[in-house]
């Protein structure tokens, strides 16, 4: 009888294990891309060498912004003197650009000092129609739609690669795209770009635990870390490391087997890695910079990705303000005169390490004084 439960325990853990492993498929952005003359290809969608996960950002900047309407010409003012007060010196404010500071357009609700960016994960997106070199119209999963431009961004104006089920891998240019309609992706998928890679990154502020992206860039088993050796150029698969460690302005890295290579002269392995991200359900993302990165120690996952269906329900951003005076608010919030869905996000450094956290994750903001603000997240954080 002993033999017989411990067989039947092992098929369990096996069946519990292949289980697992077909949901993780839903965490990976899917959907459908129609040409400008017609043509469609289905299957999982990777945004231009980065994006792949329905928890990957999507940074763009709005073309408009409503919130303006409820401002007063004094709140307009003194906006418009913080603005300059920020961004010009006293002899410029006082000189020759004192005509400029006063000359405020009240009827103006688009200038672009007060559009703010749009940053959301992929999962939120219903669709995107590209309608410009840089532009597009964006419909979210709520049905809010919105009027988009890059304005710096590399999320707009880039090349789409989706894995078409029947022909295999296209990279579509933005040009050639007339729409993008996202849908849930099948639990199991029979060709994608590569497995996740989670761990835990330990760093001089705590160890974050999640999904990983180095130098903002390689998130999948399949992508590469580059670096030079003693003996030469070596171009590793991530899904073959265990873990890599700074060593000064050099990278060491031990893979799966237990062999160790000490790697440097590539900005995936020295000081001009552009940061470490992780990314998890109960806080966000945290973008870990290579100053104060120690180790990343790759993991099975934990738990499984959030799928497309998981961000259906978006609301407006709703709460209760107390003022310094003890008077109480209640109603619709619109934070920073732009943030009005739980959706959106907050940013935020501390350590210098910056905390990308949507709203519907936060419990409280508290200023602490003209700097800083302490944050408390639904789980207690």
């Amino acid at each position: 009888m002993k033999n017989k439960n411990n067989l039947f325990t092992a098929l369990l853990l096996i069946c519990l294990s292949v289980t697992f492993s077909m949901a993780q498929d839903q965490g990976f952005i899917y959907g459908k891309i129609t040409t400008i003359d017609g043509k469609t290809f289905e299957g999982p969608i990777r945004w231009g060498k980065e994006e792949v996960y329905w928890t990957d950002m999507f940074n763009v900047s709005k073309e408009e912004n409503e919130n303006i309407d409820y401002l007063s010409r004094e709140d307009l003012r003194e906006l418009e003197e913080r603005y300059y007060r920020r961004n010009h010196s006293w002899g410029d404010r006082w000189g020759d650009r004192m005509g400029d500071w006063f000359n405020i357009r009240w009827d103006d609700s688009n200038d672009s000092r007060y559009t703010h960016q749009l940053a959301c994960q992929f999962g939120e997106i219903k669709s995107i129609r590209p309608t410009g070199r840089e532009r597009a119209e964006v419909r979210l999963q709520g049905g809010q739609e919105l009027e988009i431009d890059g304005n710096g961004y590399n999320d707009v104006a880039t090349k789409v690669k989706i894995r078409d089920a029947e022909i295999g891998e296209i990279e579509l240019s933005w040009s050639r795209i007339d729409i993008i309609e996202f849908m849930d992706t099948p639990s199991k998928l029979g060709d994608k770009f590569g497995e996740q890679r989670y761990g835990s990154v330990e760093t001089d502020a705590g160890t974050f635990t999640g999904y990983i992206q180095w130098d903002h860039d390689e998130r999948v088993s399949t992508d590469k870390l580059d670096g030079d050796t003693e003996d030469g150029d070596v171009s590793i698969e991530f899904g073959k490391i265990k873990s890599i460690a700074r060593e000064g302005f050099r990278s060491s890295v031990v893979l799966n087997s237990g062999r160790e290579m000490l790697l440097r002269g590539s900005n995936d392995v020295n000081s001009d890695n552009r940061g470490i991200i992780v990314t998890n359900d109960a806080l966000g993302r945290v973008d870990i910079p290579w100053r104060e990165f120690k180790r990343v120690t790759f993991d099975s996952p934990k738990g499984k990705m959030k799928s497309y269906s998981d961000y259906k329900n978006q609301k407006e951003l709703s709460a209760s303000v107390k003022t310094r005076n003890g008077d109480v608010l209640k109603g619709r919030l619109v934070f920073d005169l732009d943030e009005a869905y739980d959706y959106e996000v907050l940013n935020g450094e501390d350590d210098d390490i910056e905390y990308v956290i949507p709203f519907r994750n936060i419990d409280k903001i508290m200023p602490k004084n003209y700097d800083n603000s302490e944050v408390i997240l639904k789980n207690g954080d």
